[in-house]
């Protein structure tokens, strides 16, 4: 059995609300360098340390196991206030909770134990789940035969910065696990190829396996958290529509300060300062309040997941499915908005080197396109007239 050890000491947080304020500090801190760091394509290292070490990572570990279990929109609003800070660091973490939703609800009571403790520490846990030889994102070739793991992934978000990567593969049997590999482990090889034009600085390269020794206390059963009803697929879309309420924001903050600062309305319109120009009070009046209802959509889409995890059933992790879509759809929406809008009314100006305010923009059309939008409102729909469940994954 190996024992990971953290890169550094991480604190231990007492309740939500402390959370919620190390989450804003962090932000402020990641916000400063955040444009700097995407140009350069300079990756976060000690940033995610910071905020590995702070605590943050072990906010979902059960209070039976030493942790404050914090709600799940507390979760949702603390990924979208990282989101807010710097994308990038805030979609990061969004693998790590969701492992540790796979070991709430399948792992054994010793392997509870064992990496709770770990995260609690400060332990930091990335993600090898699709890949690109599969025909769909659910089907994985990495297997493991003979107690050794093989296989090659990518979109690997985070990887490159964990102590431990949980990896999808195929055991003996056909069943699927997730596996928390150690990163530094023999054969393990994480790769940095990632080139998106957004999200630059996630590290979402790829890892490769090769005869890596696994042991049967690091292998948790993956597959059975979708063959019957838990939250484990709601919970996974619920992150992902908050990093793209953070980058909402984080385009609407950066317009409202350019055009407070810098920008002029067109010559012929009549006032002296864009801050007057009706149309853009009325564009700027519309996006607030599509950025509020992202939030309400975030908390009740959080209050569906609780439920769901505390009284799984088959309606109640629909429920708690079709409310995260809601939410999802309408974050990748308005992160789109907001980042096309920064352009209409900053101007070409928002691209140049100096502010780099295209950033937004380019993270939102990344991240959105994650999971298909366009599979949501038809589950939605069919859910609502027709009484379809929704299926049980984590792309819904």
């Amino acid at each position: 059995m190996t024992q990971v050890q953290p890169k550094q000491p991480a604190a231990r947080l007492n309740n939500a609300q402390q959370a919620l304020e190390v989450a804003r500090q962090l932000a402020q801190q990641f916000r400063s360098g955040a444009a700097e760091r995407d140009r350069e394509r300079r990756l976060p290292h000690q940033e995610l340390q910071r905020l590995f070490g702070s605590g943050l990572g072990a906010i979902t570990v059960p209070r039976d196991y030493g942790g404050i279990a914090v709600s799940s929109a507390v979760l949702a609003a603390i990924v979208a206030t990282l989101s807010e800070g710097d994308a990038a660091i805030g979609q990061v973490p969004q693998n790590h909770f969701y492992a540790l939703e796979v070991l709430r609800v399948n792992g054994s009571e010793a392997q509870k134990q064992r990496l709770y403790a770990e995260v609690l520490a400060g332990v930091h846990l990335g993600n090898a789940l699709a890949e690109f030889t599969s025909k769909a994102a659910h089907q994985r070739s990495t297997q493991i035969l003979n107690g050794y793991l093989n296989g090659t992934k990518f979109y690997a978000t985070g990887a490159l910065f964990a102590d431990r990567i949980p990896a999808a593969a195929r055991n003996e049997e056909g069943k699927e696990e997730l596996v928390f590999v150690p990163r530094h482990q023999p054969g393990v090889t994480v790769i940095d190829d990632w080139s998106g034009f957004g999200q630059r600085t996630t590290g979402s390269g790829s890892v490769e396996f090769r005869d890596v020794e696994v042991a049967a206390e690091d292998r948790v059963p993956f597959q059975t958290a979708f063959e019957r009803p838990t939250a484990v697929g709601p919970f996974a879309q619920m992150l992902h529509a908050a990093i793209d309420q953070g980058i909402a924001r984080a385009a609407f903050n950066d317009m409202l300060d350019f055009l407070r600062q810098r920008a002029r309305p067109w010559p012929d319109s009549g006032v002296e300062r864009a801050s007057d120009d009706p149309l853009t009070l009325d564009r700027t009046g519309r996006l607030a309040a599509r950025l509020a209802a992202g939030d309400a959509l975030l908390e009740l889409a959080g209050a569906a997941v609780d439920t769901a995890q505390q009284h799984p059933s088959a309606e109640s992790v629909a429920e708690a499915s079709v409310a995260v879509a809601k939410a999802r759809a309408w974050t990748t929406e308005v992160s789109l908005e907001a980042g096309n809008l920064l352009f209409e009314l900053s101007g070409s100006r928002a691209s140049l080197r100096e502010y780099n305010l295209d950033r937004h923009w380019r993270n939102a059309r990344t991240h959105t396109l994650h999971d298909p939008v366009r599979w949501k409102y038809p589950a939605i729909g069919n859910y609502l007239l027709n009484g379809v469940l929704p299926p049980r994954r984590g792309t819904l």
